[in-house]
């Protein structure tokens, strides 16, 4: 078994986990969230902590037994404190702007881009130049920041483009006369 799914999870108070055969269904302040689990998978619940295990005569039930064990802990700290991804627009004239459920940007195109916030998400743009996306699905979270970093990638001769906050782009030198 897995180092990371011998270590229990445990519950933070207000938070409310049911969990009925495969389903495991978490609530908390900032929302409600829940996975299906395989079923190779023993969870069990005790008193406020969460314990994981892999049945018998499963091979495969080792290696999943971790990864469920990190992913519902991932989704007790979403229902509890949420998760946020930053953006920042580098290059002139590169601009976004939240209007309710769609994200517009000036990306340098002839076009101006209209991206659909998905369910579960929340965009704010505190400046022109700054995204931020949060969500209790860490995810999901993940997911959106990634297609809407994907639009206009940073390239490497002016760094100009879309980058989460604190990532680093290795310039490469110019052309030389």
């Amino acid at each position: 078994m897995s180092r990371v799914a011998k270590k229990p999870i445990i519950i933070p108070p207000g938070v409310e986990i049911s969990i009925s055969g495969s389903n495991i269904k978490i609530k908390g302040a900032k929302g409600t969230i829940q996975i299906d689990i395989q079923e190779d998978i023993t969870v069990k619940k005790e008193d406020n902590t969460i314990s994981f295990a892999p049945k018998e005569g499963a091979p495969i039930a080792d290696a999943i037994a971790g990864t469920t064990r990190a992913l519902i802990n991932n989704m007790v700290l979403g229902v509890t404190k949420g998760f946020e991804r930053k953006l920042m627009l580098i290059g002139v004239g590169f601009k976004a702007q939240a209007q309710g459920k769609v994200l517009n940007l000036a990306l340098g195109f002839s076009h101006p881009i209209k991206f659909q916030v998905p369910a579960g998400i929340v965009i704010e743009t505190p400046s022109q130049t700054e995204v931020i996306i949060k969500g209790i699905d860490k995810h999901l979270v993940g997911q959106v920041a990634a297609k809407i970093r994907s639009f206009r990638p940073p390239e490497p001769y002016k760094g100009k483009g879309v980058r989460y906050e604190g990532e680093v782009i290795v310039q490469k030198e110019g052309k030389k006369k």
